[in-house]
Order: structure tokens, then sequence, then C-alpha cells
């Protein structure tokens, strides 16, 4: 059975690509030797996405005339050091959208990510990947939020081009249902030339936590980047919030050519303050993460790239470069170090 939904789905997706004008096969494969030190606990693997996310994916577009255009985008998460599937329930699990793009814009639909996610994402200097990935600090507050990323059953709509670099994104997905899903959320932009400037905000309904009756989880960033050359700085501000318990991350983050590659540094802090709905207090427990890469291009398509990060706790906080080994708990403000060496290549 296994071996026929494979046939059929292979048979599915060619009948697909040529029924378009336009069909694209991608993907990414990255694996890297990987080295995490969490407390005490020390951990050496060969593990994954440490420059770019594992995958594989279809994209096409159907011009339809008069100016419209319809478009598809199929995206699989890879894990490539095992051959398994990054989302065990999911095949699509980075992307499954259908859109229709003309002179007024993009409408899209389907799983795809969040203008809140786009809005500080887009400005971390290592992608939000590897050891030192900034959206880990980026936290849920204890809630059951899925949209910090992506959400399911989105609508999204899309400024078009042409705009003197303005742009935007406003997304809205029910939930049908689940909490933690339904979501409302946009982002506006300006980008010209060297510089990329961004805000966006996002709110989720949520399954009260004890103690509250709150069910709002909102997420707030501002965001920019300026290339002058020899240098290119990149930074953003978040701020999340669950009744009184807030995170505000600060990343602050440049890249430069270095020979055939680039050097890339960042330097996140992760300041939590008030109560969560228990009574506890979150007011020590901060976190900041320093890190050092370097990407060096062996073509247009393929790299080897290193990442050292570390990530020093205060109070509670539990942050970690990766989550293997799991950080001893109680935690008790105990350090996280991380260093990887690996090859991306992008077909």
């Amino acid at each position: 059975m296994k071996r026929f939904a494979a046939v059929a789905l292979l048979a599915g997706l060619s009948a697909l690509a040529h029924a378009q004008s336009n069909v694209t096969l991608f993907g990414v494969l990255d694996v890297a030797a990987r080295y995490t030190k969490n407390g005490d606990d020390k951990v050496k693997s060969l593990t994954n996405n440490g420059l770019q996310s594992g995958r594989f994916g279809l994209r096409g577009v159907e011009v339809l005339g008069g100016g419209l255009k319809a478009g598809f985008w199929l995206e699989a998460g890879l894990n490539p050091d095992t051959g398994s599937q990054s989302d065990s329930a999911r095949l699509w699990n980075r992307r499954s959208t259908i859109s229709l793009i003309g002179g007024f814009g993009e409408l899209r639909l389907g799983r795809d990510l969040t203008p809140t996610f786009n809005g500080y994402g887009d400005y971390d200097v290592f992608g939000t990947n590897g050891v030192a990935d900034g959206s880990k600090f980026v936290t849920r507050l204890g809630t059951n939020v899925d949209t910090n990323v992506r959400a399911d059953n989105q609508v999204s709509y899309f400024l078009p081009g042409g705009l003197g670099g303005l742009y935007g994104q406003f997304s809205v997905a029910p939930g049908e249902g689940v909490d933690g899903k339904k979501y409302l959320g946009g982002r506006v932009g300006y980008a010209d030339g060297p510089l990329n400037v961004s805000v966006s905000y996002g709110r989720t309904e949520v399954t009260p936590l004890a103690g509250t009756t709150d069910d709002s989880f909102d997420l707030a960033s501002i965001g920019a980047s300026y290339d002058l050359g020899v240098v290119k700085l990149t930074g953003y501000f978040s701020r999340s919030q669950y009744a009184d318990a807030k995170n505000r991350v600060a990343n602050l983050g440049a890249s430069m050519p270095l020979g055939p590659g680039s050097l890339r540094l960042s330097y996140v802090n992760a300041s939590a303050s008030g109560r969560m709905p228990s009574g506890a207090s979150i007011d020590k427990d901060d976190a900041t993460q320093f890190a050092i890469g370097y990407v060096y291009d062996l073509s247009r398509r393929s790299a080897v790239y290193t990442t050292v990060a570390r990530v020093s706790n205060d109070g509670a906080a539990a942050y970690v470069v990766d989550r293997n080994p799991a950080l001893p708990s109680p935690n008790n403000g105990r350090d996280s170090t991380g260093f990887e060496v690996g090859i991306r290549h992008r077909f």
C-alpha cells in the first residue's frame, strides 16, 4: 500500500506539473555535525537545518490572460540526516497554498507563514536556523498558540508591486473551532535599495490558562535592515503578551562579505516581565545569546558553514541552542552552548 500511495502521489504531481505553464521542482538539503552542551549534559550529533531548513516542493504558475495568473505551492519539510519528514502528521507542512495573482496583488489560500513571523524572521541574520536561531526566544508564554510561525486555513492578501517600495500582507485564519489557531494579523513595510523596514501585529485566540479568562495572545514587532555594502545590518524588536505576562526580544545582527563567503554575527536579548496567571513572577526569567558564524560559498547553490552560539539564562529561563540534550529541570539559570559545521545544497 505504501508503494502504491507513493506511485499515485508521483503520478498526481506529474499530471499537475503538465497542466501548468510553468512548474518548478525545488528543495534544500542541509546536514551538519553538531555539539551541544546544556547545563552539564553534552551531546554530539548529526543533524540538519543549520543554515537552511531541509525541504522539497513543487510550485507553478498558469497564465490565465488579462493580467491574471493562478499559482500553487506545495512544500514539505525534510530531515536529510534520517530521510524522515519533519512533520510526521502531514506531508506539506511548510506550505500548501493556491493563489490568484494580478494587478490587484495576490490572494493566497492555505497553510503558510504568518505575517507576524515574517515581521521578525526576515531580520534574523541567521535565518531562524541552526544553533543561533533567534526565533526560539519568541515564546508562547505558556499558551497553546499555534500561529507564531505558520497558520492553517489562512487567507492572505498581498499588496501588488510597483507601489514605490511599499509592501504588505494581511491574513486571517478562522481556527475552525480549534483553540490556538484562530488568527488575525498583518504586516506593512517599505523596501527600496539598501533599506527594508516593516511593522507587524497579530492576535491569536487561545485556551485561557487557569487563573484567568483571557483568551488573546498578542505578538507585535518592528524590524529593519540596511545594506552598507561592506556590512549589512539587521535587527528587530518583538513583544508578545498574554494576560499580565510579557516577553520582549531584541535581536541585532550583521553580515559582511569575507572572501568567497560571509561572516555573520548576532546578539539577542530576551526580557520577560509580569506574572503568569498562576501568580508566578517572570521578571527575572531573562536570557542573552551571542553567536558568530561563517558561510563559505562553493557555488551559487552549495555552501559549507560553521556557527557557534551561547545562551546565558537567568532566573527560571530555560532557552537552549538545541533541545538535544534536554536542559535539566529546574534550570536555575544554566547556560547552553552549541557548535556546528555543515554543508547545504539547494536545487
